[in-house]
């Protein structure tokens, strides 16, 4: 039986959690900053869990994570 391959992109997108959620960045950081306000900008510094319906194909991209 041979190894699966991981999906490059979604290992540069996505990192597993202690308790198996998948953690991503959030969007909307990478230009047009001047009109979006400071505390909009630093909250979305912190990473994101993606979203319950999602992680089932997470789990499909990243077999070994």
């Amino acid at each position: 039986m041979p190894k699966i391959k991981t999906n490059r992109g979604a290992a540069k997108r996505f990192r597993r959690t202690g308790n198996g959620d998948f953690k991503c960045g959030q969007s909307h950081r990478r230009h047009i900053l001047t009109k979006k306000s400071t505390k909009r900008k630093r909250q979305l510094r912190s990473p994101a869990t993606i979203h319950p319906s999602d992680v089932r194909m997470a789990i499909r991209m990243m077999p070994y994570s």
